[in-house]
């Protein structure tokens, strides 16, 4: 057993498992958790160019949805969007318990593409514990990323026709933009500073092509909520 698989295993045992969420797990919790703690890791950008044939797409015509890129990494590409230092997103305690249910329900909601790694998480200045313990000044934190050797990582996308492909697409938990614009919704409500510009810059192209009358291929987002899917269905995240 490697010294990563081992620690994937063991992870939780002293009632240290902590979960961050930078994609739809914002607005979409695991189930069990007992605390949720805005905050942001550093050393990675976040980026829409991961595929997603499972959620916000189909595997005839994928959706695009977040992941984390090393920085070191992102470093060495050509992108059209600038990085910020902090990707903000929340964590979430699981507590011992509820660690084994978690870690099932989660793996099978994030595989398509993405796989375990461990980064330091900062809670925000303004986080408050629910229990009379501290909340640390860093906390060890499990996340799903697609990393580039993962069949479903797209690589760099012109910001244009990646808006566009956003809003043709759909899959089984919804429509690919309403993923989209909730997570740039949930990003504004975690703090002053918790915003990012690749994913608000997505938004405002999307809505500048819907504006125009070129988001016509997808359907409205409230005829689909009618057919509840988007409840109903798991979210892919990262």
């Amino acid at each position: 057993m490697t010294d990563h698989s081992r620690q994937i295993e063991d992870f939780g045992k002293n009632d240290d498992f902590w979960l961050f969420g930078y994609g739809s797990l914002i607005w979409k919790p695991p189930p069990h958790f007992d605390q949720r703690v805005p905050g942001y890791i550093e050393g990675y950008v976040r980026r829409f160019w991961q595929a997603s044939e499972d959620h916000r797409g189909t595997p005839e015509a994928p959706g695009r949805v977040a992941t984390l890129i090393d920085r070191a990494h992102w470093d060495t590409l050509t992108d059209h969007h600038g990085a910020t230092e902090r990707v903000w997103g929340a964590a979430y305690h699981i507590p011992m318990p509820y660690v084994a249910a978690v870690r099932e329900y989660l793996d099978i909601r994030e595989i398509n593409g993405y796989s375990i790694q461990f980064t330091p998480f900062v809670p925000s200045s303004t986080s408050t514990s629910p229990t009379s313990d501290p909340i640390p000044k860093t906390i060890n934190t499990l996340v799903y990323i697609g990393l580039p050797s993962n069949p479903q990582f797209l690589g760099p996308q012109d910001p244009d026709a990646l808006a566009r492909h956003i809003l043709k697409s759909r899959g089984p938990s919804g429509e690919n933009r309403e993923y989209l614009f909730q997570l740039e919704e949930a990003l504004g409500a975690l703090g002053n500073e918790s915003g990012d510009a690749h994913v608000s810059d997505l938004v405002r192209r999307c809505r500048e092509i819907e504006a125009e009358g070129g988001g016509e291929e997808g359907a409205s987002l409230e005829a689909f909520h009618k057919i509840g899917s988007t409840d109903e269905q798991e979210e892919v995240e990262k």
